[in-house]
């Protein structure tokens, strides 16, 4: 009896369930496709605000680097040619004809001068040239030209002391009138000893005479500085990557003005190395004249901040504060004046979708030292 009773009983108990309903996974589907949705979006926008923030970041930072690094070099600009404070010897900064290793020069101004800016259509070049001699490229003066008794070859040029020049040093001759220079280099230095006066032999004699004046430079540096795809190029070679523009301007003095004039090196005016100024193949006259340039770098982002372009634009010719330039191709440099124009940055010939990216414009102005401590001999 006992049996029948507990098989009844358990006969008729409720069977076990477990799980979800359908109704309970969609639901359940549809808040989670929407919980992930919301992160995405989320982490889609802050992931746009840190690449913007790194980019912006990163221009900024090769900006920086980039004007420190064309600065630098800058600052040495024409070293070694500064000129003895003896009134009778002329400064190598005036140099009208110049021979480089035997050949003819024809550079404008020439390859002795410390500074070119040639204009570009889109970005302009910087070329610099200094030495790094340690006795700042005193000059000797000639007393006469070989060959004879104690001056084995005619290419000896007899200096009587040989101070600051060292073999393989790269020389300069400059003519007693001053007109005419001659770049080479001393494949050997002789020091007085006894009765042999000291002398120098140099690769080319070409205005090497009695009474010119040859001065060692130490290694001589010509450096260009130039943009290219993106990229800032020091002699050819990308040292830094995200520049797309580089302009430059002289800083000149006012004309006429001479030495005992106390603004002799006071800069008046900026003006673009072209045809209109007459800076783009200064005369002496002119190339006195320089005693600054002002630089600016443009970094770029490299990732597209948005499909349509900015707007307000600067008219980069005249100022920037004349907003929403139809004509504008770029950005500001500086603020310009109907006096001293801004160079005019076109950023548009590289890539039509310029203007949908951030930039960081780096400005600054070196003046030329090395000029201006030669102002007694110009």
């Amino acid at each position: 009896m006992a049996s029948r009773t507990q098989t009844k009983f358990q006969r008729h108990l409720p069977s076990s369930q477990a799980g979800f309903t359908l109704v309970e996974i969609m639901v359940g589907l549809a808040i989670g496709m929407l919980a992930t949705l919301i992160v995405m979006q989320v982490f889609t926008v802050f992931e746009a605000q840190k690449r913007t923030t790194t980019g912006a970041g990163d221009a900024q930072t090769n900006g920086n680097i980039a004007l420190y690094t064309i600065a630098r070099d800058l600052k040495q600009a024409g070293f070694a040619l500064m000129p003895t404070s003896l009134p009778t010897i002329n400064s190598p900064l005036k140099c009208a004809a110049l021979i480089v290793d035997g050949v003819a020069d024809a550079s404008v101004p020439n390859r002795v001068f410390p500074i070119a800016i040639t204009n570009g259509a889109a970005s302009d070049t910087i070329r610099i040239r200094y030495g790094d001699s340690d006795t700042g490229g005193n000059p000797l003066t000639i007393v006469k030209m070989g060959p004879s008794v104690n001056l084995p070859t005619a290419n000896d040029a007899e200096t009587g002391d040989s101070y600051g020049c060292t073999k393989g040093s790269r020389t300069l001759v400059l003519s007693q009138d001053g007109l005419s220079c001659s770049l080479s280099t001393a494949s050997d230095v002789t020091a007085a000893s006894g009765v042999i006066p000291g002398y120098v032999t140099l690769t080319d004699a070409s205005v090497a005479a009695g009474g010119a004046n040859v001065s060692c430079l130490g290694n001589w540096s010509e450096i260009t500085y130039a943009v290219n795809n993106g990229n800032l190029e020091r002699n050819g070679d990308p040292v830094l990557e995200g520049i797309v523009n580089l302009q430059a301007q002289y800083g000149i003095s006012a004309a006429g003005k001479v030495k005992t004039n106390p603004d002799f090196n006071t800069v008046v005016a900026w003006v673009d190395p072209d045809a209109v100024s007459g800076f783009d193949a200064p005369s002496v006259a002119n190339r006195i004249r320089i005693k600054a340039v002002r630089i600016a770098v443009i970094a770029r982002n490299a990732r597209k901040e948005t499909k349509d372009p900015a707007t307000g634009l600067c008219n980069t010719t005249v100022s920037c504060t004349a907003l929403n330039d139809p004509a504008a191709t770029g950005l500001c440099a500086w603020a310009g004046s109907a006096s001293s124009p801004a160079p005019a940055v076109d950023l548009s010939a590289s890539d039509p979708d310029w203007a949908c990216y951030r930039y960081r414009v780096f400005e600054t102005v070196i003046p030329l030292r090395n000029v201006i401590w030669s102002k007694e001999q110009l």
